[in-house]
């Protein structure tokens, strides 16, 4: 690749780093403003990522599509990511609706498998919004992915992920079972503490009158 190929592709990148940034952002201060009004925040942590050069290069040879910038932006919608963690299963239905509300914010797609959980037993938000980046010349649309899932999910999910790749993505049925009847678990630990969260709040409430 020439050299101003290369920076190009750099630059490329850089404004999906820029994208990132304004998200996290705008998160952060979401945040901080539920913090401010309810006494309470709804997110835990927040991890960023960008997907390498050379992952993007490699997912568009699997599509069959040219390694081209205009195909990387068109056709590969995951190389800025963000993953939000909460408490409750309820908070990430807030961010969902704190976030789309942005005026400069244009959700493009929204997965929900907290609802609908994967056949594995995978759950969380997949929210693809695009986000105008204010460059020196120009402005560009980016597109950024936000999962968002609780605490609970996120363990379930990192582990499914390790088990995943130990295998070499051919996981045996019965493993497959017991890590479905993990999830499971996971899903009814979820609703208690959601439910203890809010016998807490009620107690709460009452001691304040």
């Amino acid at each position: 690749m020439k050299t101003n190929q290369l920076k190009q592709w750099a630059h490329f990148f850089l404004t999906y780093k820029f994208a990132l940034d304004a998200v996290e952002t705008k998160l952060n201060i979401l945040n901080e403003e539920f913090q401010f009004i309810h006494d309470y925040n709804p997110i835990e942590h927040m991890k960023t990522r960008i997907k390498a050069p050379e992952s993007v290069m490699q997912k568009l040879q699997r599509k069959g599509l040219p390694i081209t910038l205009e195909d990387a932006k068109e056709h590969i919608r995951d190389i800025a990511g963000v993953r939000v963690i909460c408490s409750f299963s309820t908070d990430i239905y807030q961010i969902v609706d704190m976030i789309s509300k942005q005026s400069d914010v244009r959700v493009v797609e929204l997965k929900d498998y907290v609802i609908n959980p994967k056949p594995n037993g995978y759950q969380s938000i997949h929210l693809l919004i695009e986000i105008p980046v204010f460059l020196t010349d120009r402005t560009e649309n980016v597109l950024v992915e936000i999962q968002i899932r609780t605490i609970a999910m996120d363990f379930w999910a990192s582990l499914e992920h390790k088990i995943y790749y130990k295998f070499n993505e051919q996981i045996p049925p019965h493993i497959q079972d017991q890590l479905k009847g993990s999830a499971d678990m996971i899903h009814l630990l979820d609703r208690q503490m959601l439910a203890l969260n809010v016998e807490v709040q009620k107690h709460r409430e009452q001691a304040l009158k």
